[in-house]
C-alpha cells in the first residue's frame, strides 16, 4: 500500500467525529506497541476465514508470537489453525531470496491443502528489503489458478487497529465482489412458511469469538435473514465474496473495519449501522436495526413477536443471577466496541460500571459510553498493573473484568477476574449468552478461593513461644 492510503485509514471518513477534524483511529505513540502491530491486527481481522490457507511472509517469529492467538471457532474446516510462514533468514535476506520463498510457499500451501485461497501477511522485514509481494501474489493465482490475495501489513505501519482496516482494505480490493450468491435453497424458503420473503445480511467485525455467534445465528435464520457472510467469524472465502449482495449490513466493531462498511455502501449502495450482540437491550436493538434498514412490515412484526419471546425467556433464566449480582460494583478494562457494549449488558444483570477502560476506543465509543453510562462516566486510559489496582481500590469495585494480559495482575493481587477478550472460553454474545456471563460473574465473584488466599500466610502469623501454630 503506498504511504498516502496508509495514511487515510487513521481518518475514516464514515466517523462522525472526523467532521471536526478529529481521527478516526487513535494514533500510534512513538516506541508504543503495547497495543499490537499492524501485522497482529491484520491477522486478527483475516485469521477467522476457516478454509483459507494464511502465510506470513517474514521470519519465523512473527508467525510463532502471533499463531492461534485468538479463540474464534469454525463449524467446519480447521485450517486457519495451521501456522504457515516462509522463515525468511539473515541468508535470504542478504541473497535476495525472498520472493522465490515466497512462491514456493504458496506452491507448497496449494498442493499440501487444497485451500479456497491463500492470503499472504507482509512483515517489517520483507517491506523494509522491498519484496513486491503484489507480483508475486499476482503471478501464483495464475499459475496455480488458486486467489492468492496479498496484505500489505508491515508490522511498523501502525498500530493493530491500523492493521484491521488495512486487511479490511485489502478484502474491498480483491475479495468482496468477485462472486454473485448461490440462490437460495428451496429448503429454507419452505421452512419459513409461504410469502415471507429471505433477506440477504452481512456482518462485519464479528469474529465468532469462543463461538459465541452460533448463540445468535438461530434467531436470524428464524427470521429469514440470510446471513452472506461475517467478516470474518467462522466465514468461508466464498462467502465473503458476496458481502456486496447483502440488503443491510451491520458493523460490529466500528474501530476495525468500518472502511469495509462505508466503501461497500458507496460502491454497491448497501447500508449499514454500528451494533452490539452483548446485552439483552443491545441485542433487541440490533434486530430491529435490521428490520428498520430492510423496511419490510411483515418482518418487522415478526421480529418483534421474536423480541418478546426471548427477552421473556431472558428475564426468566437471569432473575436467579441478578439477585446474586444486583448491586455488585464492576470494573471494565477493556477497549473498541467492549469498552460500551459490555457495560449495557452488566447494567442488564442489575451490576453497577464503575469506569470502563478506553485505551482503544473511538470518539463515538466514547460517547456511547457517556449514553449509557452518564455525562459523568469515569473512563480510564492507565492500563498498567498500578493503575488497574489503584482504579480497583479506589473505586470499592467487586471485580475487575478486562483481557488475558491482566490476569495475573488481578491473581497476583487476589481479586476477583474475568477475561473478556478474545482469549476467553466462554461466549456470551445473544440472549443466551447473557445468561452465560451471568453465572460466570457469579461463580467469580463467590468463589471460597478469596477468603482463603486473604488471610494471612502461616508463616506470617505470630506465635507465643511453645505453643501450636493455629491456621
Amino acid at each position: 500500500m503506498k504511504a498516502t492510503e496508509i495514511a487515510a485509514l487513521f481518518n475514516e471518513p464514515a466517523c462522525s467525529h472526523n467532521a471536526k477534524e478529529k481521527s478516526g483511529c487513535a494514533r500510534p505513540k512513538p516506541g508504543a506497541t503495547a497495543g499490537g502491530c499492524s501485522f497482529d491486527g491484520a491477522q486478527i481481522a483475516l485469521l477467522p476465514v476457516a478454509d483459507v490457507a494464511h502465510i506470513v511472509h517474514g521470519p519465523i517469529a512473527c508467525a510463532g508470537s502471533s499463531w492461534d492467538n485468538r479463540g474464534t471457532r469454525s463449524s467446519g474446516p480447521t485450517l486457519y489453525k495451521t501456522g504457515m510462514t516462509t522463515d525468511l533468514t539473515e541468508q535470504d535476506v542478504i541473497m535476495g531470496r525472498g520472493e522465490k520463498r515466497l512462491f514456493h510457499a504458496i506452491k507448497q500451501a496449494v498442493d499440501d491443502h487444497a485451500p479456497a485461497a491463500v492470503f499472504v501477511y507482509a512483515t517489517c522485514v520483507t517491506a523494509l528489503i522491498g519484496d513486491d509481494m503484489e507480483a508475486v501474489c499476482k503471478a501464483a493465482t495464475q499459475h496455480f489458478g488458486v486467489p492468492v490475495v496479498p496484505v500489505d501489513c508491515a508490522g511498523f505501519y501502525g498500530t493493530k487497529n491500523l492493521g484491521n482496516r488495512i486487511a479490511g482494505e485489502a478484502m474491498f480490493r480483491h475479495v468482496i465482489g468477485t462472486r454473485e450468491p448461490d440462490p437460495v435453497p428451496e429448503a429454507a424458503i419452505c421452512k419459513l412458511g409461504p410469502g415471507i420473503k429471505v433477506h440477504d445480511i452481512s456482518l462485519i467485525g464479528e469474529y465468532n469469538i469462543a463461538g459465541e455467534f452460533w448463540h445468535v445465528a438461530p434467531l436470524f435464520d428464524e427470521l429469514g435473514l440470510r446471513i452472506l457472510s461475517t467478516l470474518s467469524g467462522d466465514a468461508r472465502y466464498r462467502e465473503v465474496q458476496t458481502m456486496h449482495r447483502a440488503e443491510a449490513s451491520m458493523v460490529v466493531c466500528a474501530k476495525a473495519l468500518l472502511n469495509v462498511a462505508r466503501k461497500i455502501e458507496e460502491t454497491w449502495g448497501v447500508p449499514y449501522f454500528e451494533g452490539s450482540f452483548y446485552g439483552v437491550a443491545d441485542m433487541s436493538h440490533a434486530l430491529r436495526e435490521f428490520t428498520r434498514l430492510l423496511n419490510d412490515p411483515d418482518l418487522t412484526a415478526r421480529t418483534e413477536a421474536l423480541i418478546a419471546r426471548e427477552e421473556a425467556r431472558a428475564d426468566a433464566a437471569l432473575a436467579p443471577w441478578r439477585e446474586r449480582l444486583r448491586g455488585k460494583r464492576a470494573l471494565l478494562y477493556t477497549g473498541g466496541v467492549k469498552s460500551w457494549s459490555v457495560v449495557s449488558a452488566l447494567q442488564d444483570l442489575g451490576m453497577e460500571v464503575v469506569a470502563t477502560g478506553t485505551k482503544k476506543s473511538t470518539e463515538e465509543d466514547k460517547a456511547r459510553i457517556r449514553e449509557i453510562m452518564g455525562p459523568d462516566a469515569n473512563m480510564i486510559e492507565d492500563g498498567s498493573p498500578k493503575g488497574l489496582l489503584n482504579a480497583y481500590k479506589d473505586l470499592r469495585a467487586d471485580i475487575l473484568i478486562a483481557g488475558g494480559r491482566n490476569l495475573y495482575t488481578a491473581l497476583k493481587a487476589r481479586i476477583p477476574f474475568l477475561d473478556i477478550n478474545q482469549e476467553r472460553e466462554f461466549g456470551y454474545a445473544g440472549y443466551t449468552g447473557m445468561t452465560e456471563l451471568a453465572r460466570q460473574l457469579a461463580l467469580t465473584m463467590e468463589s471460597p478461593v478469596w477468603d482463603k488466599v486473604r488471610r494471612p500466610s502461616p508463616w506470617a502469623q505470630t506465635k507465643t513461644a511453645g505453643t501450636p501454630m493455629v491456621v
